[in-house]
């Protein structure tokens, strides 16, 4: 896909190797390394388009590359990869700043998709969903976001967001009429085109509402369907 490059993390040569010659066959190029540090060593040098990371490696492990891509690396798209089936792995994941999560083992063919998908959704969630406003800031309630910087203020204050969480907030007040169901934000945010085994719009809207719990805006559930994001000053639901 337009020779992007991807960098993979996994101490296990076979694991690593299957993934590289998956995403080779759609075309992208693909370099492997055998522990987190390597990666990140030659990410700070040349960085890439795209990081899959194993969380148990030697060294560093991968939440811990995450984090420190993260810092200067906000919007990169970064899929986790584990051998452990845990909510505390998965969460963890998540809350770093990962934008999907997979459980060891699985389909080649799932995680190129997940690739595919992410790749292609990622800067069209991020550039498209201020279309609408002409203005470099947007407000609704007493979150103020900058289009240009994608960083977020809550009543002046910093709002510390993870790429997921401001994808999705942003998501949803772009769509602040109507409640949105969570096949479209697992597809608009996700790119996952079904409603697939995850729980990640689920998790990540728990995350952003402790965020936001101090703001005048607040995300509902909209019961077996969705969410929806209202005004507290004005809802009078």
């Amino acid at each position: 896909m337009d020779n992007k490059l991807i960098y993979i993390a996994d101490d296990d040569d076979n694991i690593r190797n299957l993934i590289k010659t998956f995403l080779e066959r759609e075309g992208f190029n693909v370099i492997g390394f055998p522990t987190g540090d390597l990666l990140y060593e030659r990410f700070k040098d040349t960085p890439c388009d795209m990081v899959i990371l194993d969380v148990m490696m030697p060294g560093h492990d991968g939440i811990f590359i995450l984090k420190e891509i993260r810092k200067t690396y906000s919007n990169l798209p970064i899929i986790m990869l584990t051998a452990r089936d845990s909510d505390k792995d998965y969460i963890l994941g998540l809350d770093s700043g990962s934008d999907d999560y997979l459980t060891k083992p699985f389909s080649p063919v799932k995680l190129v998709s997940r690739v595919k998908n992410i790749m292609k959704r990622h800067d069209e969630v991020i550039g498209a969903t201020f279309d609408k406003s002409p203005d470099d800031y947007y407000m609704f309630a007493d979150i103020k976001i900058n289009k240009k910087t994608k960083q977020a203020t809550l009543k002046d204050e910093p709002l510390q967001l993870t790429p997921n969480e401001y994808q999705l907030i942003t998501y949803l007040i772009d769509n602040r009429n109507r409640a949105v169901p969570r096949a479209e934000l697992l597809d608009k945010i996700w790119g996952y085109e079904f409603e697939v085994e995850t729980r990640v719009a689920d998790d990540t809207v728990k995350r952003l509402r402790k965020k936001i719990k101090d703001s005048d805006a607040e995300i509902k559930t909209v019961w077996s369907y969705g969410f929806r994001i209202v005004d507290k000053k004005e809802d009078k639901n």
